[in-house]
């Protein structure tokens, strides 16, 4: 017996252009609130919040499934909390490979942006 499965339209989108990049910047001050969504975007979009996060050495995570969630936030929103642990489970792989840093005590904070190539 099968089960009925509704797919979401924003997943059915996504599932119609497989090769289309999708990014999203979050903002993340530690200790201060949940991340904000400060940029998204799809197609060239994406590919230029990629550019300016190289330029920039902010750190990129490809996770095209939150990429997805995320792009749906308004932007300069918080997260919602439905999303915190996956943001976090982010933020925590960053810290322990390296690629972000808590910054110093009176330090400016780190961005955080997130880069699920679509394929």
């Amino acid at each position: 017996m099968t089960a009925p499965v509704t797919l979401d339209p924003h997943l059915a989108e996504a599932a119609r252009n497989p090769g289309e990049k999708i990014a999203v910047a979050l903002k993340y001050d530690f200790g201060d609130g949940a991340p904000v969504v400060t940029a998204k975007g799809r197609g060239d979009v994406a590919e230029k919040i990629l550019e300016t996060a190289r330029e920039h050495d902010v750190a990129i995570e490809q996770n095209p499934i939150l990429a997805e969630a995320l792009s749906r936030i308004e932007l300069d929103t918080e997260i919602p909390i439905p999303l915190y642990k996956a943001v976090a489970e982010v933020i925590g792989f960053l810290l322990r490979t390296g690629q972000l840093n808590r910054p110093a005590p009176g330090e400016a904070p780190p961005s955080l942006t997130t880069r699920p190539d679509r394929r």
